[in-house]
């Protein structure tokens, strides 16, 4: 069996006042492209400035991975910013680390 990788994961803007989930088969590339696209209008992501990574998680099944990001769409902020918090406490920028 193939070993794949899928991530759920949270960005925000530089005030941490707007959170973005999505989904990818690529971190590293994602979030490059995210960073590519602030303040632009092409996406959410971009006219919001929606490029800080803050949290994600891994996943080896497309489908665990889209039910994990609807599930997450659906909540109140309130219960993102705890998720958040559970693993980053201080929302520290992940991008850093992984970026490749």
């Amino acid at each position: 069996m193939w070993n794949h990788n899928y991530y759920v994961y949270i960005t925000t803007n530089p005030s941490k006042t707007v959170l973005y989930i999505g989904v990818t088969n690529d971190i590293s590339v994602r979030v490059l492209q995210h960073q590519e696209n602030k303040g632009t209008n092409k996406s959410f992501t971009g006219k919001y400035y929606c490029y800080h990574l803050v949290y994600y998680e891994h996943f080896t099944h497309i489908e665990s991975a889209i039910a994990r990001e609807k599930e997450i769409k659906k909540w109140r902020r309130e219960k993102k910013v705890a998720l958040i918090e559970s693993t980053n406490p201080s929302w520290t920028f992940l991008n850093d680390s992984v970026i490749e």
